[in-house]
């Protein structure tokens, strides 16, 4: 059998080319609508104007249901049927919400992924979890759907402000903490400005984030064990993200660092092993820690996915590389956070 070129590409999933040269033809070829993020869409105008496309506004303060709805009813003046392919093109937040309207409209659409910030490329847009924010309570309501392929394309990086560099390190040194200390040591011999100037550097350094996250996924798609690990630092970085209005990087980097403190407390974890975590994460721009109120992020973290009952399933390192969940209760975690 002969598979064109878009078959080939949903086979292989996970894609590095060149929209232009890789992709376009192809997509222009299906019953396709592009959810393009407001941002990209200005950036990058003159790639997009054959296409159906929606726009998205950008920023985690529309990924809601509001949002959702707007898209529903722009896919029904375009007559969207469930032969229709939705491809989200932008950052977290896009493939976020167009992987969760795929799961709902018609009760199921296909969808693809096209990331354009680093953190979508190294994180976000892999792994089939879609989900929305309720107020303050990020991804509270959301789906599993796989896309049918992520494309990757570091050209869409060029145009990043420096704050989205930033913000896609976080995922990467949150990868290198729980799976993988050969790529720990290779962020430590870098630095962002070697990123940035060096594409083979940046697109190997991609890659070996991809294959992390899609190896844990392969073997636990519904997340009930291996998976939960891809949530170190977000616990605590979920309830202070939203609540202070910080970015996603910033939030991760401040709870990996709490995880840490937490890790040596509950865990094997040694305290030279945390100082080179926050040099890390200084070496990247990132925060490590925070001032927040812990009776109102207390509040938010009862609500945690994670939760069952009075414990909460918190992913913790054992040492670099090699991290488990722990279930710790609310009110463990309470005292914690207080004294920390």
């Amino acid at each position: 059998m002969v598979l064109n070129k878009m078959q080939q590409i949903q086979q292989q999933k996970y894609v590095f080319g060149h929209f232009n040269a890789d992709i376009k033809e192809q997509l222009l070829a299906e019953k396709t609508i592009l959810c393009i993020d407001e941002n990209v869409f200005q950036q990058h105008e003159q790639l997009f104007k054959d296409f159906y496309k929606i726009i998205l506004p950008s920023g985690e303060a529309h990924k809601n249901q509001h949002t959702v709805h707007q898209i529903y009813n722009e896919l029904i003046a375009f007559e969207a049927d469930r032969s229709t392919l939705l491809v989200g093109i932008g950052g977290g937040v896009a493939t976020d919400i167009t992987g969760f309207v795929a799961a709902t409209y018609m009760r199921g659409l296909r969808c693809g992924f096209i990331p354009t910030t680093l953190l979508a490329q190294v994180d976000a847009s892999i792994g089939g979890k879609n989900g929305i924010d309720i107020g303050v309570y990020k991804n509270l309501v959301g789906t599993f759907l796989q896309p049918e392929f992520v494309f990757f394309d570091t050209h869409f990086l060029k145009t990043l402000p420096q704050q989205e560099w930033i913000n896609g390190c976080a995922e990467m040194i949150k990868h290198a903490c729980i799976q993988d200390e050969q790529l720990f040591a290779l962020l430590q011999q870098h630095s962002l400005t070697d990123l940035q100037a060096n594409e083979k550097l940046l697109l190997d350094i991609i890659q070996k984030n991809v294959f992390i996250k899609k190896r844990i996924i392969e073997n636990d798609p519904f997340e009930k064990g291996e998976r939960k690990l891809l949530n170190f630092g977000h616990t605590l970085g979920h309830a202070i993200e939203n609540t202070y209005q910080l970015f996603h990087g910033q939030a991760v980097a401040i709870g990996m660092y709490f995880a840490c403190q937490l890790s040596e407390h509950l865990s094997t974890f040694s305290t030279k092993e945390t100082q080179q975590i926050q040099n890390l994460i200084r070496q990247y721009h990132l925060p490590h820690t925070y001032s927040y109120d812990i009776e109102k992020i207390f509040s938010i973290l009862k609500m945690d996915k994670k939760r069952e009952r009075n414990d909460i399933h918190f992913v913790l390192l054992e040492r670099i590389g090699k991290a488990h969940t722990h279930k710790i209760s609310i009110n463990d975690l309470h005292d914690f956070l207080a004294q920390s």
